[in-house]
This record gives structure tokens, C-alpha cells and sequence, in this order.
């Protein structure tokens, strides 16, 4: 508050000064502008504590439960039994029915359990579902004896070669079907994989950047795999520009802990992230370039905590250019890893090391496609790997050459 009153006397004040001082205390904006208000007029800068708000008792709750979740029936029937109610509650008059909605929504998004003796209105009978499931017979759900199931080669934990053949091949997002791509152990690759050793060894921050289709997500997660096992790698799915409580919920989320309940609380998940953050380990954020200034600064705070010890990877494309509008975080930033496109002498190796489609093919071929369609770019090599291992699938007779490359360069469209 003190440093709003600064901003305010020297006239530079802003709306988002406001708002960012709200998420942090979190409070409303009308709240932090009442107290700026108060504040300017009392010369105080103490904003004014509000009144512990009603809670539910063990006993209050239970007999929610017994009246069905009812609260207007649980409100008569705290009205009715005033004397013994006021003493248990440590008040010198009951709720309004408002306020006593308020504290019965607080407990349910807290994640506190109604035990309902009957069930809900127009709610299902658990065996007649399991045993419509059973009649439908829906795969991967219930036998004829109403228990669950599932896949055969999941519950054995192998699979055989026809299964493992037939599984697409996924490349950063991109669903493809390529039977017997692997991974390749480029030169970028090596070096993202060295710069998050050196990174994680220093519990330090390492941002992974470079354009799209290059490889970034690929080869984190291959650095990550050569990591030793004791070392816990949490991953954070953020959406597309989230507000600080949906970067709180993901965060949870990414360590295993209750967002649902959390998530409402401020402080009790603030404190939890930073327990969360005093374990080794690291913290894998994908498409960071979704996550708005001030969301990237309530990062820099928890990895700015003296206890910290998580490391911290920040990988997309554009990541750079969205962490220098957080100038915050960016200088904490330890290592910048660009992942760039392949080289031209890196192509053909590359693709042979990628799929045996390739070894017929000849380097003249192989360097002709990628001038004038992928560029380097990997993913756009595992489309084109793709649409010709789906061409040679229905007709085997064709030959892998120029014309094939070719036609399955046509199905690229204008953004390959």
C-alpha cells in the first residue's frame, strides 16, 4: 500500500499497479481501491481487517447432512434452537440465510465431503448404471459380471510387436502415422540435454526457445528421460492466457496437490506451492509464450523464496521474446538454449536415423525436398515421412524417389 500511495503522489498510478496488488493480497480491486481511499485520507496504511467471516461447526454440518444439504431447513433450524446454537458458534446472534450460503459454498469448494443419508433427487442407482454399462458392453469398462476391465496388452504391461507397429507416432501435438519412427539423437538435441544439466545441477532457470517444429518439446523431454531417477519432474499444462488463479491451479495440479481445494485459498496455496518448491526436482512449464507479464512475475516470486529448490524449464516457441516483457524473470534466467533447424549436411543422416523409409532414397532427393519444402524444419520431415509411409501402405509397387517425395510434399498445403 505504502508503495501505491509513491505512485499515486508522483501521478503514475495505473489500474494494472492496482490490479497486480489485488492478486497478490488476494482481494477484489474495489477492495484495494478503498483502501488507497483510506489510506490517503487517514495517512494510515494498515488496510482494515475484516470480520472473521461464519463458519460451520462439525455438529452444524452434520445436521446439514441429516436435512439433505437443505440449507434454508438448517437455517430454521438454528433459528429454533438459538440457545444452544449461539454458544457452539461463539456469537451473540445467528447468521442470515446469505451468510449461511456463503459459509456452506466456502466449505464445498474447500473440498469438504456432505454425508447425505439417502441419495439426491433423480440420482442414478450405481448397479443399474453398472449393469446398463454391461449390457451396452462398452470396451475397457465392464465385463458381463459388472466388473471393471481392460485392455489385455495393458494389463500384461508389454506389448507385441503387431500392437507396437500399429501405434501412431505423436511429434509435439502433431498426430501422425508413421510405424517405425524413433527418436533422433541430433546435435540440438545434445545440446538442449547439456544445457539442463548444467541448469538443474545449479537449481537454476533454462529457457528452451526456437520456432515452431523444430524440436523443442522432443528434446526436453528426452533430457529429462536421462535424468537420474530420484530426480521428480512435475510438468505444468497452462491455458491460453490464464489469470493468476488458473497459473495457481496448474501449479498445483504439476505437484500433485488438491487445486480444487486450493485453488479459492490464497495463502494456504501459496504456502503449499512453496513447500512443493523446497523439494529438488524440476518444474517443466511447455508453450510458456501463453503466459501473460504479471502471471510470469508470481513465477519469479516463488523461485525467488530463499528455500527453493526446484529448477525451473521454460520452453516454447517465442518463449524469449515473452520472458523479455517480464525483464523480472528474465534476468534470473541461467541458460538460454535455442533449438535451431536441422542443417542442410544434417538431413539425410537425420531422416535414414528417423525412419528406414528413407535409406533408398538418395541425398540429391532428400536435399531437394527439404529446400524447397521443409527447410529444415522436423516436424514438417515427419508429415512428409507420413503421407509416403500411408502411400507405399496401399501400394507397395511404388518406388521411393523423387515423384514420391514429391506427392507427399503436395499434401503439405500453404504452411508446411
Amino acid at each position: 500500500m505504502r508503495r501505491l500511495l509513491v505512485l499515486d503522489e508522483a501521478g503514475t498510478l495505473q489500474t494494472v499497479h492496482v490490479r497486480i496488488a489485488a492478486q497478490s493480497a488476494g482481494v477484489c480491486l474495489r477492495t484495494v481501491w478503498r483502501w488507497l481511499a483510506v489510506a490517503k485520507e487517514s495517512g494510515s496504511f494498515e488496510p482494515t481487517r475484516r470480520r472473521e467471516a461464519f463458519t460451520l461447526t462439525d455438529a452444524l454440518w452434520a445436521r446439514l447432512g441429516e436435512l439433505g444439504g437443505n440449507v434454508k431447513a438448517l437455517h430454521r433450524w438454528m433459528a429454533e434452537h438459538a440457545a444452544d446454537v449461539l454458544p457452539m458458534v461463539g456469537r451473540d446472534r445467528l447468521p442470515s440465510l446469505t451468510t449461511l450460503h456463503h459459509a456452506v459454498n466456502r466449505e464445498r469448494r474447500a473440498g469438504r465431503v456432505l454425508d447425505l443419508p439417502r441419495p439426491g433427487y433423480a440420482r442414478g442407482d450405481p448397479a443399474a448404471y453398472d449393469r446398463a454399462l454391461a449390457e451396452l458392453a462398452l470396451p475397457g469398462t465392464v465385463d458381463e459380471a459388472g466388473q471393471a476391465t481392460t485392455d489385455p496388452a495393458a494389463r500384461d504391461g508389454a506389448e507385441n510387436a503387431e500392437t507396437a507397429h500399429a501405434t501412431p507416432f505423436t511429434d509435439s501435438g502433431v498426430r501422425l502415422y508413421v510405424p517405425g519412427a524413433h527418436v533422433v539423437s541430433t546435435r540440438q538435441l545434445g545440446q538442449v540435454t547439456e544445457a539442463l544439466a548444467h541448469t538443474i545441477t545449479a537449481r537454476g532457470i533454462v529457457c528452451v526457445y526456437g520456432d515452431p517444429g523444430h524440436g523443442k518439446t522432443v528434446a526436453v523431454q528426452q533430457a529429462l528421460r536421462l535424468l537420474p531417477r530420484r530426480t521428480p519432474v512435475h510438468r505444468a499444462l497452462v491455458a491460453v492466457k490464464p489469470a493468476l488463479p488458473q497459473l495457481r491451479a496448474a501449479l498445483l495440479t504439476a505437484f500433485g496437490l488438491p487445486a480444487t481445494a486450493l485453488t479459492n485459498r490464497t495463502d494456504a496455496a501459496d504456502r503449499a506451492l512453496l513447500e512443493a518448491f523446497q523439494a529438488p526436482g524440476v518444474l517443466v512449464i511447455d508453450d510458456v509464450q501463453r503466459i501473460a507479464a504479471p502471471e510470469l512475475d508470481y513465477l519469479r516470486l516463488l523461485v525467488d523464496a530463499p528455500t527453493t529448490q526446484t529448477s525451473l524449464v521454460l520452453c516454447g516457441a517465442g518463449a524469449e521474446r515473452t520472458l523479455t516483457r517480464a525483464p523480472a524473470l528474465a534476468s534470473r534466467v541461467l541458460t538460454w538454449q535455442q533449438v535451431p533447424r536441422l542443417d542442410t549436411s544434417q538431413v539425410p543422416t537425420a531422416l535414414r536415423l528417423f525412419h528406414p523409409l528413407w535409406d533408398a532414397v538418395t541425398d540429391a532427393d532428400l536435399l531437394h525436398a527439404n529446400t524447397t519444402h521443409a527447410k529444415g524444419n522436423f516436424r514438417t520431415w515427419a508429415k512428409i515421412t507420413s503421407h509416403a509411409y500411408a502411400t507405399l501402405l496401399r501400394h507397395p509397387e511404388t518406388p521411393v524417389d523423387r515423384a514420391l517425395l514429391s506427392r507427399a510434399c503436395s499434401r503439405l498445403g500453404p504452411t508446411p
